[in-house]
């Protein structure tokens, strides 16, 4: 059955914080908090694109700090939801928060509303990058409300922010396995951005931040990636993906954004595979993989291609679909 978000922005409501990387009006693109009605409307203009019948619909509030708003604002949100929930129109809700505003008393709210999955911007697990970052909580805030999340039995998905200030590739991969131990069921991975009005663009400026380039984040992103799906952890996203303002107008002011992020990352990965392959085991070459991992074995603009043209005469591609994930079958021809 295939998933699907219809989703809610409510930007930077409930969140009493600063973080120097953050402003969500530019990144959801919606700068007014959508009135009932809006809400509703939208949600059914989502439906009619849906098989309801084939697809786990989830109604989700993003783009703010869920749990950091007023209870009964809360109650109001998740009541709207929940009518289509009891028509079983939709599955189930979903929404994003701090884990600082994570407690016992929220859960039982939330669950009694029919939340079920409940996203963290954890951002890191290290407490001197959450401290540059001006995030407002500690790691051991983190594994407090994600130990809770669990224990209420809520699905946990965790986001991550390779790249903050005073991040580093061992701080970024401590973080990949600390997520990954406190039992996440899916991650979201956005490597860090500048956005025009923030405090980072102010520290970018002033030669006091400097963002990963794109090339860093693919091959950090390429690092992690096999960690979370060898722990089962299932990988929602990997870059962010910004309101139409973001890119097509002045908002990015650096910072290693690309439409196509996440087939540079699965593409970078057959890269360190095909890597190892020497030129002196024949000529010719015949690589077949999952028909699934074809354009990502073949590389992000045939990148793998090239490489091994560069060592062999004649490098073809097959498709197996008996093969496993990244498993492949070398063929040579002398």
């Amino acid at each position: 059955m295939k998933h699907a978000n219809i989703p809610i922005f409510i930007p930077m409501q409930g969140c009493l914080f600063d973080c120097v990387f953050c402003d969500q009006h530019k990144i959801t693109g919606q700068e007014p908090v959508m009135c009932d009605d809006e809400i509703l409307q939208k949600i059914e203009a989502h439906l009619r694109t849906i098989a309801p019948e084939k697809t786990d619909v989830q109604i989700a509030f993003f783009g703010g700090s869920f749990t950091g708003l007023p209870l009964e604002q809360q109650k109001h949100y998740l009541g709207l939801a929940g009518t289509f929930l009891k028509s079983k129109k939709v599955k189930g809700i979903r929404l994003s928060t701090r884990p600082d505003y994570i407690n016992e008393k929220v859960l039982t709210v939330l669950k009694q509303y029919g939340v079920n999955t409940i996203e963290l911007g954890v951002q890191s697990m290290d407490d001197s990058v959450l401290l540059q970052a001006g995030r407002g909580h500690t790691a051991e805030d983190v594994h407090r409300a994600a130990a809770l999340i669990r224990s209420a039995g809520f699905s946990m998905v965790l986001q991550m922010m390779p790249g903050l200030p005073g991040d580093t590739f061992e701080k970024t991969l401590e973080t990949t396995k600390q997520i990954i131990a406190m039992g996440a069921d899916a991650v979201r991975i956005y490597p860090t951005l500048v956005i025009k009005g923030t405090k980072l663009e102010m520290l970018y400026s002033q030669k006091k931040y400097k963002p990963l380039s794109l090339d860093e984040a693919v091959d950090l992103c390429s690092m992690i990636v096999p960690l979370f799906e060898d722990a089962g952890v299932t990988i929602l996203r990997l870059g962010l993906h910004p309101s139409e303002g973001l890119f097509h107008g002045n908002e990015l002011v650096a910072g290693p954004f690309h439409t196509a992020f996440g087939a540079m990352v699965y593409s970078r990965i057959w890269y360190h595979i095909l890597n190892g392959l020497q030129s002196g085991i024949g000529n010719k070459i015949t690589v077949t993989v999952h028909p699934k991992e074809l354009n990502h074995a073949i590389g992000y603009r045939k990148t793998n291609r090239m490489m091994l043209l560069d060592r062999f005469e004649s490098v073809q591609f097959r498709t197996d679909n008996t093969l496993l994930s990244r498993e492949f079958i070398l063929g040579i021809n002398r």
